[in-house]
C-alpha cells in the first residue's frame, strides 16, 4: 500500500518518515515532500535508491570538501580503524589529536597555540563562549560576562549558541530560555546606501560596534562573528575592513574576539582561515583570540569541531585549583578517527595545492554564471571564494519558493536548498571547466522553471509560509 507522497510503505523514505525526526524540517510538510533516499556517493554526486544522480551543490551542508568516498581519506580512516578508533582524551592522548592540533596552530603562525576538541559546530561555539567568560573571571574581571553578536548572525542551535544567533525562525521559540546578548549592525554589503561601497558599509557597522564597546566594555567578555560570510541568514557577504576594525576595537576595549569559521573556514572563502583576509596586502596577518572550526575540517566524514585559542587564554586556566581549569568535556572529544580524517583533509590541501586550484575553480564557475549579472529577476549576485549566491527579487518569489526550487533542482540532477529567496552554491572542491558549465546551466534552467510557474502558484498563497532551509 502506498503512503504519503505515493511512496510504498516499505521504501527507505517512508520508513524514515515513520522513524526519523529530520533536522531543519517541518515534518508535517515532509510527508508531502519526502526525503531523498540516498544510497551512495561518488565525488560530487549522490545517488538515490532508484539510481538517479544529484550534484551535491551544498557539499552536504557545507562539510564535504573533496567529494564523497574520497580514496585518500578512505584509506586514512581504514588504517586508523585498525589501529585506534577512540580513547578518551581526559588523562590520555593519541597521535592524530596531537598532530592535528600542531598543524592547525602552525597554520596560524603559532598565534593560536592550543586546541580544544569537541563534536559539532554549536559545541565549539559553546566552548568559546564559556572559555571567554571563564578567562575573564580567572583574570579577576567576573563582571565581563556579556556577549556581542552581529544581526543576521548564526552560530548554532544549542542554548548558548542561540543566544548569539539572530535568525528568528531558529531562535524565537526558545527566546525565554536564552541569555541576553548585545546585537550590532551586520556589515552585510547588501545594505549599501546610494554611493556606498562594501567597505563603507563595513565601517558604518564598525562605528556601531565602537559605540557599544565604549559604553559597555567593562561588562563584555567577547564579540563573536562569522568572518566574511554570514551563512545561514542567506550568504550575507562583507568587506574584510570590518574584521580589521573589529580586531582593533576589541584590542582597544579589552574584549575577546571569537571567529566562528565553522562554515567559512577550511578554504571555503579563498584562504584556509577566512580571517587571514583581514590584513591589508603586504601586512602581517591579524588573528582572533579564539577560532571555531567544524564542518569541512573532517571532510564530511565524521563529527568533529574544535576551538583554537591564544596562549594567554590557555595560561589563564593554569592553577593548582581544579575549579580554575576548563572542565568542559564530551565523551568523543578528540576522537581518533575524526582527527585522522582531518589530517587527511590537511594533507589534501598541502599535496594538491587546493587553495590555488580553488581560485581557478571559482573563476570558471563565476564566468559560467555571468548571465545572472544582467538578469532583472535577481539581485545581489555575489561570490566569496567557493561560495556563490543571488537573491530572487521579492515580487517574483511566490509561496514556498525554497521548496519549489529544491524540487525543480532534483528534476535537473541538482541537490540544492535555497535559504528563503537566496539561491546559493557551495560545491565540493572538484569543479573543472566542463562541470562548472554544466552546473551553471542547470542552475539557470532551474531558475527559469521556478519563476515561470510562480504566478500560477500564487493562487495557492493561502498555504502556510515555508521556513528557510540551508
Amino acid at each position: 500500500m502506498p503512503e504519503a507522497g505515493g511512496m510504498p510503505a516499505t521504501s527507505l523514505a517512508s520508513r524514515s518518515l515513520a522513524a526519523v525526526w529530520h533536522p531543519c524540517t517541518q515534518m508535517q510538510r515532509a510527508a508531502a515532500v519526502p526525503p531523498l533516499a540516498i544510497v551512495r556517493g561518488e565525488g560530487p554526486w549522490l545517488f538515490d535508491d532508484t539510481g538517479r544522480r544529484y550534484f551535491d551543490t551544498s557539499s552536504s551542508w557545507w562539510v564535504n570538501l573533496f567529494g564523497h568516498a574520497d580514496a585518500r581519506i578512505n584509506a586514512a580512516l581504514k588504517d586508523q580503524l585498525d589501529t585506534l578508533p577512540h580513547v578518551m582524551l581526559a588523562g590520555c592522548t593519541h597521535a592524530p589529536a596531537v598532530e592535528l592540533a600542531e598543524r592547525l596552530s602552525a597554520l596560524t603562525d603559532g598565534v593560536l597555540g592550543h586546541c580544544f576538541f569537541a563534536s559539532d559546530g554549536a559545541s565549539a561555539v559553546e566552548i568559546a563562549l564559556k572559555m571567554s567568560f571563564h578567562y575573564w573571571r580567572n583574570r579577576g574581571h567576573a563582571t565581563k560576562r556579556e556577549f556581542v553578536c552581529l544581526r543576521q548572525g548564526y552560530h548554532g542551535e544549542t542554548l548558548g549558541a542561540l543566544a548569539v544567533t539572530d535568525v528568528a525562525v531558529f531562535r524565537d521559540a526558545y527566546d525565554p530560555l536564552l541569555m541576553r546578548s548585545h546585537q550590532v549592525m551586520s556589515p552585510d554589503a547588501r545594505q549599501a546606501l546610494p554611493g556606498e561601497t562594501a567597505a563603507d558599509v563595513a565601517l558604518r557597522a564598525a562605528a556601531e560596534l565602537q559605540a557599544l564597546l565604549a559604553e559597555s566594555h567593562e561588562h563584555i567578555a567577547a564579540l563573536i562573528l562569522e568572518p566574511l560570510v554570514q551563512g545561514a541568514t542567506g550568504m550575507a557577504m562583507h568587506d574584510p575592513a570590518y574584521l580589521r576594525a573589529a580586531r582593533a576595537l576589541c584590542d582597544q576595549y579589552e574584549v575577546l574576539l571569537i571567529a566562528d569559521e565553522i562554515a567559512v573556514g577550511c578554504g571555503r572563502t579563498g584562504t584556509f582561515f577566512a580571517f587571514e583576509q583581514a590584513a591589508l596586502p603586504g601586512q602581517p596577518h591579524i588573528w582572533p583570540d579564539l577560532t571555531c572550526l567544524s564542518k569541512g575540517i573532517s571532510g564530511g566524514y565524521l563529527p568533529l569541531s574544535l576551538v583554537l585559542s591564544r596562549d594567554r587564554i590557555y595560561e589563564a586556566f593554569l592553577d593548582d585549583d581544579v575549579a580554575r581549569g576548563f572542565l568542559h568535556s564530551h565523551s568523543y572529544t578528540g576522537n581518533a578517527l575524526a582527527c585522522r580524517a582531518a589530517l587527511a583533509v590537511l594533507d589534501r590541501f598541502k599535496q594538491d595545492d587546493v587553495l590555488r586550484h580553488n581560485r581557478q575553480h571559482a573563476a570558471r564557475l563565476t564566468a559560467a554564471l555571468a548571465p545572472l549579472k544582467t538578469d532583472a529577476r535577481i539581485e545581489h549576485l555575489r561570490q566569496t571564494g567557493m561560495i556563490w549566491a543571488f537573491d530572487v527579487c521579492e515580487p517574483l518569489v511566490g509561496p514556498r519558493f525554497a521548496e519549489r526550487f529544491h524540487l525543480a533542482g532534483r528534476e535537473r540532477e541538482l541537490l540544492i536548498r535555497p535559504i528563503g529567496r537566496t539561491v546559493y552554491l557551495m560545491p565540493p572542491y572538484l569543479l573543472d571547466e566542463r562541470l562548472s558549465s554544466w552546473l551553471a546551466q542547470r542552475v539557470l534552467a532551474t531558475l527559469d522553471d521556478v519563476l515561470n510557474q510562480t504566478f500560477t502558484d500564487l493562487d495557492n498563497a493561502d498555504r502556510p509560509p515555508e521556513p528557510p532551509t540551508a
